[in-house]
């Protein structure tokens, strides 16, 4: 034998064999049980975090933290793909064998073991009980082989034929459902966005990876509303949403938690919220002098405003929602007529700040809200928008898996619950009386076959009788 055939022959040998199945079936076990008990990507972070250096290098070098689309799992299942594929293959011949089989009627053996209770001895004319049992089998029956031999008819029939492809069937569904998770692991992704309200995203940022994606068209945030229990706890939050392609409108639709939203094969699911400044503020200044003058301004970012005693003008730079972690504070630019542009922020919590900091805003001029005189500036409040968080996920597989899993359900009933039964049935001309002897084998439920065999007796015990009486 040649060195490629001895290969050959290794390559099938290793492949058809039902253990490697079980080697590979357990390998995929622990590695799903280990990303069940592992946290997988984001999830992931502050379980590393107790994990000391070498095992964390361990961990990322196998890639335990993003298990199901690392290089290893995607090989272990395509080689229970090819497993499956060989398997099938080299047991096919046989099995396609045993589908095209045509016993001979003609099995006189079979017959000399019979139970009793397979037998039936009638008082009838031969020619009338052949006809009666060919009558029978023939409405019960889509192939019926008939053979005449000296004093005895044989008949052949069987049913069920096609449960030999039960097992391939499975094979099949297993092979569709490996392909759909395949098909989701290199063309799907799990992503997030974050959209303002009244603004429109393209694209989302692939967990793990921080890398854009492109959707393909455009959502916009219409309206999010979020409400709260008497304890101040998220009761519920919806995002009204509209999906766009090049500026028309083609879906409008609510996304709520546990009620998601899909558009062209992606599905959008209510994640999370916050709140962020947004481009307003009400601002009070004091002028000092004899009798203080109050002024109260509404503004928004980049607005230049007009000082009262005409000293200059002011805009409000930046607005931050927790500037320091101190509170809601604004960035003032002042540009006197006279002088450099002045610059310093303005806290909404200056009180609570004092107390908390005493003498900040005198040792740090750029936080000073009285830092150009005669004036000091007050932050009564920002505008506050909200934002939706938003999980974006696409997994074209997942038609592919639902009809593996259909399909398997079909397999695995044809499998465990139907039978290839064979039967062959001798009916015996013996001293005026005939007798009848049923025979049969089935490739699985034997019960099922004495069974069947039961109401065929009883079956041609009554046509028998009915042709009597006729």
């Amino acid at each position: 034998m040649s060195n490629e055939g001895k290969k050959y022959n290794i390559f099938w040998k290793t492949f058809s064999s039902v253990r490697l199945t079980i080697v590979l079936l357990i390998l995929i076990a622990i590695a799903s049980v280990l990303g069940t008990f592992i946290p997988q990507r984001e999830e992931a972070v502050d379980f590393a975090r107790h994990l000391n250096p070498e095992t964390l290098r361990v961990f990322q070098a196998l890639g335990l933290f993003d298990m199901y689309h690392t290089a290893w799992f995607r090989i272990l299942i395509g080689l229970l793909a090819l497993n499956l594929v060989v398997c099938s293959i080299d047991r096919f011949p046989g099995v396609w064998r045993r589908f095209t089989a045509e016993p001979t009627p003609l099995r006189p053996r079979l017959f000399e073991r019979v139970p009793q209770e397979q037998s039936l001895e009638i008082t009838a004319p031969s020619e009338s009980v052949v006809e009666s049992v060919e009558g029978l089998i023939s409405s019960r029956y889509k192939r019926v082989r008939k053979k005449v031999s000296d004093s005895s008819t044989y008949f052949y029939v069987d049913k069920g034929r096609y449960s030999h492809f039960g097992v391939y069937l499975v094979h099949l569904s297993v092979l569709i459902i490996i392909m759909g998770a395949l098909l989701g692991s290199f063309y799907g992704f799990e992503a997030y966005v974050n959209i303002m309200e009244g603004d429109q995203v393209s694209s989302a940022m692939i967990r793990g990876k921080m890398v854009p994606v492109a959707l393909g068209f455009s959502v916009r945030c219409d309206d999010f509303s979020v409400s709260f229990y008497d304890n101040g706890t998220p009761k519920e939050y919806r995002s009204d949403l509209t999906f766009l392609d090049n500026g028309k409108k083609l879906k409008s639709a609510v996304v709520r938690v546990n009620h998601p939203v899909k558009f062209r094969g992606i599905v959008f699911y209510q994640s999370s919220y916050g709140v962020v400044a947004g481009d307003n503020a009400r601002i009070r200044l004091v002028r000092k002098a004899s009798k203080p003058e109050v002024k109260y301004v509404e503004t928004h970012s980049g607005q230049q405003i007009p000082l009262p005693g005409g000293e200059g003008s002011f805009v409000v730079s930046q607005i931050k929602d927790n500037f320091m972690n101190m509170g809601p504070a604004v960035l003032i630019k002042i540009k006197p007529k006279d002088g450099k542009l002045i610059r310093f922020w303005v806290f909404q919590n200056q009180e609570r700040i004092r107390r908390q900091f005493p003498g900040i805003f005198d040792r740090f001029p750029t936080l000073n809200p009285s830092a150009f005189s005669p004036y000091t500036f007050f932050l009564d409040g920002i505008e506050s928008r909200y934002y939706t968080g938003l999980q974006v996920s696409k997994d074209p597989g997942v038609p592919v898996v639902w009809a593996g899993f259909f399909l398997i359900i079909a397999g695995l009933f044809i499998t465990f619950f139907t039978s290839h039964k064979r039967i062959w049935i001798r009916v015996l001309q013996r001293e005026g009386k005939s007798e009848i002897a049923i025979a049969g084998m089935a490739n699985k439920n034997p019960v099922g076959l004495e069974r069947e065999i039961h109401e065929l007796l009883e079956g041609i015990r009554a046509s028998v009788e009915e042709r009597k009486n006729d």
